[in-house]
């Protein structure tokens, strides 16, 4: 998948957050979070979900990463 999530989890250490916090305040499953933790596939409603919670806008959490695989 070309997005990437890492901006999230950096961004979760430089709040001082667990995973867990951001479960509850943002109210998503363990499961979602283990996609995050993936890079799989994440529905839009969870995207808005975590950017209220943490005050933020998408590109705050999530990049583009190009594949460069040629095929």
């Amino acid at each position: 998948m070309p997005i990437s999530y890492k901006k999230l989890f950096h961004l979760l250490i430089d709040k001082n957050m667990k995973d867990s916090d951001l479960r509850n305040l943002a109210g998503i499953s363990a499961p979602t979070m283990a996609k995050l933790k993936q890079d799989k596939v994440i529905q839009s409603d969870i995207i808005g979900k975590i950017c209220a919670a943490l005050n933020c806008q998408p590109s705050d959490i999530m990049e583009y990463v190009p594949n460069n695989k040629e095929n």
